[in-house]
């Protein structure tokens, strides 16, 4: 994880002017930085803020090799397949570091190529000097953040993050402009102009999320490596595969010199990753254990199912609990970090830590009360997921106490394996089937959004193994009946890949869906009702109405909505419909709040 940014077509003697821009995505990146440009193209800057996980000596970027000299590349990702490519294609790297391997294929096969044989979270930019020619790409779910800036006159602007370009409209004074996320999937090929100043020549969709970018792996013995015929499986070898790519999906975001850790809330998602992390970790021999950390209030489901997932793996566990005005003490900030007025996005994200004081108590399996009151819990090792309220909390806390630095997280699981309680009022399979499709392709501006910035606000560095490439395209290319909710349970499949083999405790790997941000309080009153609480007397309902004026996209549907409406348009003013084309809402129902708590079939106790 780290920070990339660049800008096309401004004098680089004037640069200077723009050092603040830059310096807004430093938190992706804690550890170095670099601004940089080159006088073999005219008027062109990159920058990086660089947090190191691999080969920390040699890593820094902008990257350039002696083999291609005219190339440059800035680059957030992790290339899981970089190894293997090397043996592939004989490359000689001159690093330790993965992302080399994207600058190899570049020189040696060209763009197209290159984008077809990584296994990889990404988003780079690379200049060819020789060529004249920009390329921008995303990875094909928008793991990793990418926005851009475009004016008429031709100036570009990249940034990890929104926050790093959006000074820049009234810095360059631009007039005609138009700024909002990469998309995921693509490749943009510029042509550099004379003036450094940049012509757009294609914006092309290089990834569908039904069509597998990348080969089969084999499948369990026995089965057809063949998804023609994929009905034609056993359901027990479907169960196999499923347990084995989600275990190597696992495996491969284990790569990292940086120590490696996962937050658990106590759901199947979290849950999953934390047992096959800890499973692994033992049998790689890791010279640490790993430590499971969860988040909530006292008492919240959350913190009773992690409690009892981490006694059952065997993992360092540790709670910290929070108050309701931990998370409104930091709402604003949130918003910010978050670029997003979404609802439910805002409401998943919040939290906050304070020092020791507002922790109500902190919580070990394996270590002495005494060793915690001498130490603290500075040193736990913590791996990340907390699907509905905490990651901010849980994150700066990371960052602050202990040196854990990349985090394994359930994210996209819900969206690929139809997770969410709405699922079971689909219509027909098709309907479900096309759902999951169309939350893959958003999850970049919700779900994934989330997870990303309230992570790499602290300098922590986030990877998502559900959303693995090989992973996803063999769940999805299960029988559409297959993958729906089966006896009023989500996630059916999945669960019943692992049940049987003693990995979770059945009631955790049967447990029911919480509602967002239900699960770090209780069902009497939920952690969204305690923000509306809080808003409420800031606002009329004349204020309500006007807003719908006032905000004509997305217009606001309550006072909470207005409030997080308003908080964003301070920073973003404008950018709303580029950022959330719309509220993130569950379909095939009636309901006008996203909460899960207000659909029939929610049965949280």
């Amino acid at each position: 994880m780290c920070g990339i940014w660049a800008l096309f077509g401004v004098d680089v003697h004037s640069i200077s002017k723009y050092d603040k821009t830059f310096s807004k995505i430093q938190h992706r990146g804690p550890d170095a930085w670099r601004l940089e440009y080159d006088l073999k193209v005219k008027n062109i800057c990159l920058g990086f803020h660089r947090l190191a996980i691999i080969d920390s000596l040699y890593g820094m970027q902008p990257m350039k090799l002696h083999k291609f000299p005219f190339v440059s590349m800035i680059c957030n990702g992790e290339i899981f397949n970089w190894k293997q490519l090397g043996e592939k294609h004989g490359f000689n790297y001159e690093t330790q570091c993965d992302v080399e391997s994207v600058l190899q294929l570049y020189g040696s096969f060209g763009i197209e190529e290159t984008l077809k044989q990584l296994d990889a979270e990404y988003a780079f930019c690379l200049v060819d000097s020789l060529k004249k020619k920009v390329f921008i790409a995303r990875d094909p779910y928008g793991v990793r953040p990418l926005f851009y800036l475009s004016s008429s006159n031709g100036i570009l602007g990249v940034s990890s993050e929104a926050k790093g370009l959006t000074c820049l409209i009234d810095e360059l004074g631009l007039t005609e402009w138009e700024m909002k996320p990469f998309p995921p999937g693509h490749i943009a090929e510029y042509s550099i102009l004379s003036d450094g100043k940049l012509e757009l020549i294609s914006l092309n969709r290089f990834f569908k999320i039904e069509e597998p970018i990348l080969p089969p792996v084999p499948l369990e013995k026995g089965t057809l490596n063949n998804f023609i015929f994929i009905f034609r499986l056993a359901k027990e070898n479907v169960h196999a595969n499923i347990r084995n790519l989600l275990t190597q999906a696992v495996e491969k975001r284990m790569m990292s010199n940086r120590r490696i850790g996962c937050l658990l809330s106590g759901g199947l998602d979290s849950s999953l990753i934390a047992a096959i992390l800890v499973k692994l970790s033992k049998e790689k021999g890791l010279p640490y254990p790993i430590q499971t950390f969860s988040v909530g209030m006292a008492d919240s489901p959350d913190i009773l199912a992690a409690r009892q997932v981490a006694k059952h793996i065997g993992s360092e566990h540790h709670e910290v609990l929070f108050t309701a005005e931990d998370v409104l003490s930091v709402l604003d900030k949130v918003i910010y970090t978050l670029e997003t007025a979404d609802i439910t996005t805002i409401r998943a994200s919040c939290g906050n830590n304070k020092k020791d004081h507002h922790l109500l108590y902190p919580y070990s399996l394996h270590r002495p009360i005494v060793n915690l009151i001498k130490y603290g819990i500075h040193d736990i090792v913590i791996c990340l997921k907390l699907i509905f309220t905490g990651m901010y909390l849980v994150s700066r806390y990371i960052s602050q106490n202990t040196d854990t630095v990349v985090l394994c997280s359930g994210e996209g699981a819900d969206e690929v394996a139809q997770g969410y309680i709405y699922f079971r009022d689909a219509p027909t399979p098709d309907h479900a089937h096309n759902e999951s499709l169309r939350l893959l392709g958003d999850i970049f501006m919700y779900d994934g959004l989330r997870a990303d910035r309230t992570t790499a606000a602290h300098g922590l560095e986030l990877r998502v193994p559900f959303l693995d490439l090989r992973f996803t395209q063999y769940f999805l290319s299960l029988p559409k009946e297959m993958r729906q909710p089966q006896n009023k349970i989500e996630k059916h499949l999945l669960r019943s890949a692992f049940d049987g083999t003693g990995l979770l405790p059945n009631e955790v790997l049967w447990r029911h869906k919480e509602a967002f941000s239900d699960g770090v309080t209780t069902v009497k009153k939920s952690l969204f009702n305690i923000i509306q609480e809080w808003i409420d007397p800031k606002y009329t309902e004349e204020d309500l109405k006007l807003a719908t004026v006032k905000y004509q996209h997305c217009p606001p549907n309550s006072k909470e909505s207005l409030y997080y409406r308003d908080m964003f348009e301070k920073h973003y003013e404008g950018l709303s419909s580029k950022f959330m084309p719309y509220f993130w809402m569950p379909m095939w129902t009636q309901v006008k709040d996203p909460s899960a708590r207000f659909i029939q079939h929610y049965a949280a106790k």
